[in-house]
């Protein structure tokens, strides 16, 4: 009977992980937005935003960075009260802010497919707030959770159109309603927990500071018996070791469920080679549909249960990922013929047309396991439709060369995607995709490998 309970203790500290993974893998990210900023955006406090001032490289430590616009990235903590968000005029260019809770869920866009290019104010306001809305605001956008993350990206079209977009940036602006700064800071685990146990104290404390939609709350309320619900002093600091057991025990096995399911992908056919691509990856939020999102059956997951994994799964590859009405990433690992994509072979893409998009598409190299961008010499990460000097075949096709060494013909150089010595990942991303994309009937070109 022991030995039964012990099982059910490791299966619901696996439950529990792929549950809460995304609330302490968003927050941890906060936390390091706010206290050492990541790649080219500077540490920045919270309700202020952070600029990139290039391009994502290979020094940008973030999971499937994306190389084809800077990056504008505030934290924001609305328990002092709802802040002003003033947008500039793009001029018809692309640009997106994503407004991401403690969850990760997606629950509102202001950007060029959501509401246009024109300049505007919007006022960004805390849960339960009923307070007065001034006048020359276009619209509310209301937070799900206290602290939220705002992904803003700006196109930008290489080096030559930095100033425009850093233009724009400056002008991107928040500012507390009352005109007063507000007192902030991320909830505090408790010190002395073991290091095995990290991830649920900090699960444990912010679950209880971010509570979930309330319909959650009653799977959240499973896990009782694992001390999440407990509050004051941490469960976790002299915990019994039966408790120890299951909750690392679990915490592995969950943990290898996801990346089980990172791997083998969300979407896409059986064919060899075929690229995961599921334009509803990131569809787990059920509750909150604000400004600039679709409210409809089709971008929601039926089982509430399985998205929870599906969320963890798009935390894992993709923290801060758009819906795929913004934006769609399609990946794959394997050639096709199903072997690995690794460094020491050279492969072809062969685009027979242009892939079906309103605003633009790249590809994107990343290393294994991290998902990060990969060093090279040329200084290229990604190459797309917007990519200076492309040679296309007479019949209009696009071949792109993915390798270590950079082809030797020029044509074939001017078409080169730099791979890493060791295996690698490719991601197609697809902005503002047609409808093609989103009904599935656009089938991704495999990648060949050649030169054996």
């Amino acid at each position: 009977m022991a030995e039964s309970k012990d099982a059910d203790l490791v299966d619901l500290a696996a439950e529990a992980y792929i549950y809460g993974y995304p609330l302490v893998y968003d927050l941890s990210m906060v936390g390091t937005s706010l206290r050492d900023g990541f790649g080219a955006l500077a540490a920045a406090p919270f309700n202020r935003f952070a600029h990139s001032e290039h391009l994502a490289d290979h020094r940008t430590e973030f999971v499937s960075v994306n190389n084809d616009t800077v990056y504008s990235i505030a934290q924001l903590d609305l328990s002092g009260g709802p802040l002003r968000l003033h947008v500039p005029d793009t001029g018809g260019a692309y640009y997106v802010l994503q407004f991401v809770d403690a969850w990760t869920n997606n629950f509102a866009y202001v950007g060029r497919r959501a509401t246009g290019t024109g300049e505007g104010e919007w006022l960004i306001v805390p849960p339960g707030w009923s307070g007065s809305v001034p006048d020359g605001v276009r619209g509310v956008i209301d937070a799900p959770t206290a602290v939220v993350t705002v992904a803003g990206r700006n196109a930008c079209d290489g080096p030559g159109d930095l100033p425009r977009v850093r233009a724009l940036q400056e002008q991107l602006t928040l500012t507390p309603l009352d005109g007063r700064p507000h007192r902030t800071g991320l909830p505090t685990p408790e010190p002395g927990v073991p290091e095995e146990l990290r991830f649920f104290e900090e699960l444990r404390v912010w679950m209880a500071d971010f509570p979930p939609p309330p319909a959650d709350q009653a799977y959240q309320d499973r896990f009782q018996p694992l001390g999440l619900l407990e509050e004051g002093p941490s469960p976790y600091a002299a915990a019994d070791p039966a408790l120890v057991g299951a909750l690392t025990q679990g915490l592995e096995r969950g943990r290898a469920r996801v990346e089980g399911v990172s791997r083998a992908g969300t979407g896409g056919g059986a064919r060899p080679g075929s690229w995961n691509t599921n334009p509803h990856l990131f569809d787990y939020n059920l509750d909150h549909f604000g400004v600039g999102t679709i409210d409809s059956p089709e971008w929601r997951i039926a089982d509430r249960e399985a998205s929870y994994l599906a969320r963890a799964v798009a935390a894992r590859i993709g923290l801060w990922g758009n819906h795929g009405y913004e934006a769609v990433y399609a990946q794959t690992f394997q050639d096709s013929e199903g072997r690995q994509l690794n460094g020491a072979h050279s492969y072809v893409l062969r685009f027979p047309e242009p892939p079906p998009v309103e605003s633009f598409w790249s590809v994107t190299m990343y290393n294994t396991p991290d998902y990060y961008l990969v060093d090279n010499p040329a200084g290229r990460y990604s190459i797309g439709d917007r990519t200076p000097g492309l040679v296309h075949a007479d019949d209009g096709s696009l071949t792109l060369y993915l390798s270590r060494e950079r082809p030797a013909d020029p044509a074939r150089a001017a078409n080169w995607l730099p791979a890493p010595a060791r295996d690698f990942r490719p991601m197609l991303r697809l902005y503002t995709p047609g409808a093609a994309v989103l009904d599935g009937s656009y089938e991704i070109p495999a990648v060949e490998r050649v030169g054996d």
